[in-house]
């Protein structure tokens, strides 16, 4: 059996009680950063054997979890932060557990995403995650532009490093919509920034912040339509 365990995006207290049961009992738990989950494991007194599971050997892996599934393990999934298959690698080994017709569920919790759009005070009743943009300008506002008229709220993962230069590209593709930027959610210096796209871009200004960041952008309306066009005139 397969599980797909969420783990705290940073606050280890919000961990479920049925993750520790699953972590402790599982065969074998594959982890996108081994020493970085050891440090989970240790925390919660939990010992097991760790297989290396990220976005460079994902199909490999995958092939040895299957191995382990066919043989009746219990095999455990996690990524450094979050849940499995939300940009970080999962995606391969369910879709060859439905290929090969072994049973596999998942643990659900935290999720940077869900938090940050519903602290964001924008409309959460229908939304698109991007994900994390291409890093090159050019590509990054082809991607952007993709979702130009789009009503739908927008939720985008960025590092720390392009951080300033998405919300620049942001402000060019959609013009100043209302955004909200949330960083180092669930841990000691979280903080959210709400306002126009142009407003979050100045209160950045030149630092470098920490941790990875989710910006959450309000969809097309008639309100920002016509900002928009002025913009991508100008």
């Amino acid at each position: 059996m397969l599980y797909l365990v969420a783990t705290p995006i940073g606050n280890l207290g919000d961990i479920s009680q049925r993750a520790l049961e699953v972590l402790r009992s599982a065969d074998v738990i594959a982890s996108e950063d081994t020493r970085h989950t050891a440090k989970l494991l240790t925390h919660f007194g939990i010992d097991r054997p760790q297989l290396s599971f990220h976005e460079h050997n994902e199909h490999q892996a995958a092939e040895r979890l299957v191995r382990l599934l066919r043989e009746g393990r219990v095999v455990a999934l996690v990524t450094d932060a979050g849940t499995p298959g939300i940009s970080d690698p999962g995606f391969t080994i369910v879709r060859r557990c439905i290929e090969e017709d072994l049973p596999f569920t998942m643990i659900p919790g935290p999720s940077a995403l869900v938090m940050a759009l519903v602290l964001s005070g924008l409309p959460t009743h229908s939304f698109t995650f991007r994900g994390f943009p291409p890093r090159r300008p050019s590509a990054r506002k082809r991607f952007l532009a993709v979702d130009r008229d789009a009503p739908h709220t927008l939720i985008f993962y960025e590092s720390p490093f392009r951080i300033a230069d998405l919300l620049t590209d942001a402000l060019e593709v959609y013009g100043d919509r209302r955004a909200a930027l949330a960083s180092e959610l669930t841990k000691r210096f979280e903080r959210v920034m709400r306002g126009r796209l142009s407003e979050l871009r100045a209160q950045l200004g030149a630092q470098q912040p920490r941790g990875e960041h989710v910006l959450v952008i309000e969809g097309k309306t008639n309100s920002v339509a016509n900002t928009t066009n002025d913009v991508l005139a100008g």
